[in-house]
């Protein structure tokens, strides 16, 4: 996640960094701002097209689609935005849920019990993150036996729940206190299938396709439309429309599935280094 002071905007202009889509859109920008300039040249100078070319009415018809394509890539950035949200969200309930459950078991159990979940409780974030990533860590295995062929969170989940409903048994947990604990263990799971329904629910295919076609022919019938009013003033426009409505659905990629490693995901090594860092702190 790029880190940045929203009060020094008037930098960002003249700054590029990884995460700027100019440096992945420019290739294309060039490319269509030759096709304009080609297009442009065999209407007005190779052509030599008359004022009242039907051509010229296109140009109608574009400033309707270009209002339904605006409202399209409203729709998407803020809908690829939910989820960025809503990812950031459930990773902090988990910190809270980390720290809470760190905060109550210090008093219910006894200092030797303090060493298995100052392990397994920040474990459960990082082979969360892992999964989140499709990726296997090896961790050590010193309280629990993880298979790396089934789901690595249940696992360490159903560690940390074994383990207190052992000690419920052992009556070092009594009912009352097991009662008052119970949210936070069962809010692992619930936070793990909420991100798994962010990770494994993209974008409906048939709505991403439409508006990369839908941005493509837009783009592309410009010049025909722009050609007899801007002539060649109308190549860097169209270059700079082309890298507005690209940037907007490249950026609702990035961050719809905000658990990887773009330059806008989700900060999850920082969070995971935190809850070792506040659980380390109650339990160490």
């Amino acid at each position: 996640m790029v880190y940045y002071n929203p009060k020094e905007w008037f930098s960002f202009i003249f700054k590029l960094n990884k995460a700027d889509t100019l440096r992945e859109l420019l290739p294309l920008i060039i490319a269509v701002s030759a096709y304009a300039g080609a297009v442009i040249y065999l209407l007005i100078d190779f052509w030599h097209l008359p004022d009242s070319s039907l051509l010229k009415k296109v140009s109608f018809v574009h400033q309707t689609v270009g209002f339904v394509l605006s409202l399209l890539l409203a729709f998407r950035i803020n809908s690829a935005y939910d989820r960025w949200w809503e990812g950031r969200k459930v990773w902090g309930s988990l910190t809270n849920s980390s720290r809470n459950l760190a905060i109550k078991l210090k008093f219910l159990v006894g200092e030797e019990e303090w060493a298995f979940f100052n392990y397994l409780i920040p474990l459960y974030a990082r082979v969360l993150r892992n999964h989140l990533r499709d990726i296997y860590i090896p961790e050590e295995q010193a309280f629990v036996v993880i298979d790396a062929e089934k789901h690595v969170p249940n696992q360490v989940a159903s560690a940390i729940i074994g383990r207190i409903y052992e000690l419920n048994k052992q009556g070092y947990i009594n009912p009352e206190q097991l009662f008052s604990i119970i949210i936070e263990i069962t809010s692992f799971t619930d936070i793990c299938g909420a991100c798994e329904r962010i990770r494994k629910t993209p974008i409906p295919f048939s709505y991403n396709v439409f508006i990369k076609k839908f941005i493509f022919t837009y783009i592309m019938t410009l010049p025909f439309t722009w050609a007899f009013e801007m002539k060649y003033l109308a190549i860097p426009i169209i270059g700079f429309v082309l890298f507005v409505f690209a940037s907007i659905e490249l950026l609702a990629e990035e961050i719809e599935d905000p658990f990887g490693y773009d330059a806008n995901d989700l900060p999850l090594d920082n969070i995971c280094e935190n809850i070792q860092k506040h659980v380390g702190e109650i339990l160490g």
